[in-house]
């Protein structure tokens, strides 16, 4: 028996899509039979909710494995096997949350004499349940549910087809260039355009989209022209200005979605797709969000103002640059940064190796939480430079215990999604044997090593950007891996409010910044030499650099998401935009950009009337990390009570209470003001 096999892990080096898509359609086959059974026994914890929990468990285990490889290692079989997945599981979603049966029994397990008195996860997973089953249009007479149904299986395709429009025009790209007009690139950038060039037998270097490349052009490139020409390819990906756009345009998905979402709303009783998002949130309401945005947009949209006039003289002044488009403003912005600060991303990159900062990482939340992370190397995996680990932590009665498991995938490749994101594998639940372990996906897209012409590979070396972006991801898989909770619904990041989810990894990100930390996580790749103190300085000092134009830019993806959620729609989408722009936005936009159409995260993921929690969880953990400014950056008596008020307890509370219980008061938006350098601090509680 392989040890793959004994922790039954999923076996990525022999999934046949078919196979699976069969297995996965047996087994909804099998739960639906199985709900109409449960929904007839007695109303009890063991006879709804743990065979429930089991059913749901025995779903994921068949659709994990293909949901990732898609998002990660895509090809046809796995694209067909996804796409034929989506619309079972939506079926099987809408039939499970429309079940009256399981309403009943849910309701009745509610309503028993001894429901006050059980444990909190088991009321908030049932409180929980109720609310899922009214926002499944249980409550709607059957024309309504069907109509409701309808919608659901369009939006399924719609968000599915939206994702894989943008990753097949993404991997279309490829602009072939000659060496020279790589000047200013640095040597990892250079080097993989070098290797793109030979590994498609052309001449020259070959300039693609994955993100690290993307940012090096944007911010290095000293040919003005490549710049906008990268530019303009990022920016129309997947619209009628982009590559096939006959096949790839999201602009018509755009507001078929925006319109069903409405319409869904309204089958509901609420008055937009926002008011209908917001159940069960720390934000109560439409206005609670607009009015906070609108704070934040009042507090930094002078000072983002100031910011770019800036650097719109430093362009004209120190490179003669008479006119500051937007293809210009990170090359101009890193070489301001560099005058003012003497520090640049790629000056950083030699001291942060792959190898140093993810060591280190695993020291700064070991010092914190009292956890051991160690590397193993006999999973299956999907590519080989995936790597594997197991969180360890002490267990009941002082043993060693297995507390997570995770994948580890950090490097850009084609046919894989962009950006960064964690994802569950296994949820942590009570089952018959005992606890099942949580297993995580942590997906980053960073420079990988390059093979040279020589045979030889580059070393991976991380911005400190990527670092941040890094310690962001392993946040959020420390809550799913650290959970505490044996209930499954409420179990790790399960059952956590949208707006509350991004507390743990932006908490995390603040260990990037301080010296003692980041002295574990940096050392030169070469000589093995510690951060400069000098150079350490300059960074922290340059920390802020163009803190209120990086805030605004922010606002206004959240606002744009909010404002098309939840002010009617009108078919205007570039309109809305446009007005979210001339409020908030400081850099000029060119016509042809259509930002909107890579925006997965409203329209291919699950940020829809949401984006504004990056903000709002920001003001959480800028004050979570503030009681380790007064009481010592590793304080264990802090990292204790983090790790339990807020990592090991899931969604089993309210996250209002979570915090209280970790700071002793509400979250009050001061400490986030002063991390970002903006405005006056004072403002009261958020």
């Amino acid at each position: 028996m392989t040890t793959a096999s004994r922790l039954d892990l999923p076996a990525f080096d022999a999934i046949d899509p078919e196979a699976a898509l069969a297995q996965l359609k047996a087994q909804v086959a099998e739960n639906l039979e199985l709900i109409d059974r449960i929904a007839a026994a007695e109303p009890a914890w063991s006879t709804v909710v743990a065979p429930l929990e089991a059913a749901d468990d025995a779903i994921s285990r068949l659709w994990a494995p293909i949901r990732h490889l898609h998002a990660v290692a895509d090809n046809d079989d796995l694209r067909r096997a996804h796409d034929a997945a989506l619309p079972v599981l939506t079926d099987y979603s809408n039939r499970y949350g429309q079940h009256r049966g399981l309403l009943d029994a849910y309701r009745a397990l509610s309503e028993r004499s001894d429901f006050a008195e059980a444990e909190p996860a088991r009321r908030m997973a049932v409180e929980q349940a109720l609310r899922a089953f009214r926002l499944a249009g249980i409550e709607l007479e059957a024309e309504a549910q069907q109509r409701y149904r309808e919608i659901s299986q369009r939006l399924s395709e719609l968000g599915n087809r939206f994702s894989q429009n943008l990753l097949d025009a993404t991997d279309a790209f490829a602009l072939t260039v000659p060496i020279e007009r790589l000047a200013g690139l640095p040597d990892a950038a250079r080097e993989k355009a070098l290797a793109e060039a030979r590994a498609r037998e052309v001449e020259g270097a070959v300039i693609t989209l994955d993100g690290p490349t993307y940012m090096a052009v944007m911010s290095h490139a000293e040919d003005r022209a490549l710049r906008r020409a990268v530019y303009e390819g990022w920016v129309t990906r997947a619209s009628a200005f982009g590559e096939r756009p006959d096949d790839w345009d999201n602009a018509p998905l755009i507001g078929e979605m925006i319109r069903l979402r409405e319409e869904q709303a309204g089958l509901l009783g609420f008055r937009s797709w926002a008011e209908r998002q917001l159940e069960g949130r720390m934000a109560d309401s439409p206005a609670a969000v607009v009015d906070f945005l609108g704070d934040l947009a009042r507090r930094s949209v002078p000072q983002a103002r100031d910011e770019f006039a800036e650097l719109q003289r430093f362009a004209l002044e120190e490179l003669g640059m008479t006119t500051l488009e937007a293809w210009d403003v990170g090359y101009v912005s890193e070489h301001l940064r560099h005058a003012r600060y003497a520090v640049s991303q790629e000056a950083l990159r030699p001291w942060f190796p792959v190898d140093r900062v993810v060591e280190g990482l695993f020291e700064i939340v070991g010092r914190l939480f009292g956890i051991e992370v160690r590397e193993t190397n006999d999973w299956p995996v999907w590519d080989s430079e995936v790597r594997c680990f197991e969180v360890l932590r002490e267990g009941e009665g002082g043993a060693e215990e297995v507390a997570g498991r995770f994948y580890l995938d950090l490097y850009a490749r084609r046919q894989k999604r962009g950006g960064a994101w964690m994802d569950g594998c296994r949820g942590r639940r009570r089952t018959a044997n005992g606890v099942q372990v949580p297993i995580a996906f942590l997906t980053c897209n960073f420079s990988a090593p390059v093979e040279l012409e020589d045979g030889a590979r580059t070393p991976a070396l991380l911005t400190h950007d990527e670092v941040i972006t890094l310690f962001h991801e392993f946040g959020h898989g420390l809550h799913h891996m650290l959970t505490r909770i044996d209930v499954a619904d409420v179990a790790g990041i399960n059952g956590v409010p949208w707006d509350a989810v991004e507390l743990p990894s932006q908490f995390l990100e603040n260990w990037c910044w301080h010296p003692d930390s980041v002295a574990l996580i940096s050392k030169h790749h070469e000589t093995g030499e510690p951060l400069p103190p000098e150079m350490l300085e300059r960074l922290i000092a340059a920390r802020n650099f163009q803190s209120a134009m990086m805030m605004v830019r922010q606002l206004e993806f959240a606002l744009f998401d909010f404002r098309l959620h939840d002010t009617g729609f009108d078919g205007d989408v570039r309109a809305q935009l446009a007005a979210v722009r001339d409020a908030v936005t400081v850099v000029p936009v060119p016509e042809f950009n259509r930002f909107e159409n890579g925006f997965g995260h409203i329209f291919a993921g699950g940020y829809s009337a949401g984006y504004y929690s990056y903000k709002w969880a920001e003001v959480l953990s800028a004050d979570a990390f503030s009681r380790f400014e007064e009481e010592g950056i590793f304080d264990r008596r802090a990292g204790r009570d983090f790790l339990h008020c807020i990592l090991e307890r899931g969604g089993s509370e309210t996250p209002a209470d979570l915090f209280r219980r970790f700071r002793g008061r509400d979250a009050d938006i001061a400490p986030l003001l002063r991390h970002s350098g903006i405005g006056d601090p004072s403002g009261g509680a958020a």
